[in-house]
């Protein structure tokens, strides 16, 4: 993104004003707010969502979903009433399913963003075509040819998305949770540089509880203190992204892990059996942190988002499986995700039946994301720092203005305001600025849809280690997977290229 676009987005995070309308049916002591939904048939945060609303005794008001899949933004709706009317619950929130984007976004407050960019089964060939190439991706949605495949798939539609926001929701706030986060949050400021769009990841928290824990270990405490008392200085882009300083109580936390690290001689033992019993009890997503700590142990930071995420950026711990295993991290296989999202709904709706037939309901927890802490704070209730994706207008001084980087920033009254981050290694930098650059290259190349330059991608990027030959057929078979959804979008601005 140009300068000049940098600087129109540094002042609509800091000065735009929402829009709050009162409504009838409210408590007078809880602000009333208007939420459109986009991608409100998610299976997954949609319920976060409510549920943390209906926990949250300051606001209440109206959320419009939309979603292409319009009967699951409509089961959606019913899901929100049993929500809404459990016990627990604290506050209201009328629900309704759009048909139209629009209708969903009129007006509206704010905009919740969780897409999934295309059928499941893509996401499946995101992982399956590279690995019959020779290619091992733990995740396959930010960065690797799966992330590539995911990000043509996201952009046009945040590029549309943008433009819908702009056009009938100029004043809300734009909450993406959609990944590769980076780039679908770049996407909305391409071309609208006044929108106000943050994107939300919750890797850091885990980096949070871990120290939390080191801390109960350390000081002899019988439970760790709340991860919110553990202060993170992030910097990097999302899913690569690095804690340049963390602090309880004053105490230096890098300085402790340091210590154990060098005190510890099994700490990097390898973790083969471990990685092939959480694979054999398809436990998908667990690890034992010791990527994140082998940054710490060779670039003196902690690697602040999952193993499973870090390991897909550099080409160290990819090599095969094997390797991968050696650091007890597991790659989490497409048939798992299909499997998934194929008994999620069915799952959830067995649940709820039978909890109403046997007349209880489960407790009402919150989900431990933010994006009703942020929507708090955003309306002025209670100011909150954490870790957020933005637009750089200098928080990392290192990387170029305006890609969207990882930081803290802190949210009052319609306002956001980025913290600088804490320096890094020249080494490590070197490392993100590769990442940043190859994003800012896929991102053009997505926006004039440069076959050309999409690949070009796909060989700079650090897990592609095959002969170029056969790079191109696993990116020729990639594209054949997704020219169905990216149909459309060829038709609109044309392929340029000769692949």
């Amino acid at each position: 993104m140009a300068t000049k676009k940098n600087k129109a987005a540094k002042k609509s995070v800091s000065k735009k004003k929402v829009s709050v309308r009162q409504s009838k049916v409210s408590n007078p002591e809880r602000e009333q707010i208007e939420i459109a939904y986009i991608g409100g048939g998610s299976r997954g945060w949609a319920r976060m969502l409510y549920r943390d609303l209906a926990l949250c005794p300051t606001i209440e008001g109206r959320i419009r979903l939309y979603d292409i899949d319009h009967a699951a933004a409509k089961r959606n709706v019913k899901l929100a009433a049993e929500v809404f009317d459990h016990p627990d619950a604290v506050t209201r929130f009328s629900v309704s399913a759009m048909s139209d984007p629009v209708k969903a976004l009129d007006g509206a407050d704010f905009v919740i963003m969780s897409i999934e960019p295309g059928p499941i089964e893509l996401f499946a060939n995101d992982l399956d075509v590279p690995l019959r190439h020779g290619i091992l991706q733990t995740v396959g949605d930010t960065t690797g040819p799966g992330g590539i495949s995911r990000a043509l798939r996201a952009i046009p539609v945040y590029l549309d998305y943008a433009r819908l926001i702009m056009e009938h929701a100029p004043d809300a706030w734009v909450i993406n949770y959609t990944n590769p986060m980076t780039l679908c949050t770049a996407a909305l400021y391409e071309g609208f540089p006044d929108i106000k769009a943050i994107g939300c990841c919750h890797e850091v928290f885990g980096t949070q509880a871990m120290l939390a824990r080191l801390v109960a270990k350390v000081y002899g405490l019988k439970e760790p203190p709340p991860r919110d008392e553990i202060r993170v200085n992030v910097s990097g882009v999302n899913h690569f992204t690095f804690a340049a300083g963390a602090y309880w109580r004053g105490v230096d936390l890098l300085d402790l892990l340091a210590k154990e690290i060098e005190t510890d001689p099994d700490m990097f033992a390898d973790q083969t059996e471990h990685a092939l019993e959480q694979k054999r009890n398809e436990k998908w997503f667990s690890s034992k942190g010791l990527v994140a700590r082998d940054f710490m142990r060779n670039f003196d930071a902690l690697g602040a988002a999952g193993d499973r995420h870090l390991v897909e950026f550099v080409p160290w711990y990819l090599a095969d499986e094997s390797t991968l295993h050696r650091w007890g991290v597991i790659a989490t296989p497409s048939s798992y995700r299909l499997k998934r999202a194929r008994q999620r709904d069915e799952s959830a709706r067995r649940s709820s039946k039978q909890a109403r037939a046997q007349g209880q309901r489960e407790p009402l927890k919150g989900s431990g994301e933010e994006g009703t802490r942020i929507i708090q704070a955003l309306l002025g209730q209670k100011p909150l720092l954490t870790n957020l994706n933005l637009p750089n207008t200098g928080q990392i001084a290192d990387l170029p203005t305006g890609h969207i980087v990882e930081t803290n920033a802190l949210i009052e009254e319609n306002r956001i305001t980025p913290m600088i981050a804490g320096e890094l290694q020249p080494s490590l930098q070197s490392h993100i600025r590769r990442v940043v650059e190859n994003q800012k290259l896929l991102l053009d190349a997505a926006i004039n849809a440069d076959m050309d330059q999409v690949f070009e991608a796909v060989l700079s990027d650090p897990l592609v280690r095959i002969s170029t030959d056969r790079a191109l057929d696993m990116f020729m078979e990639l594209m054949e997977t997704n020219s169905p959804i990216l149909k459309a979008y060829q038709e609109q601005v044309g392929w340029t290229g000769g692949h």
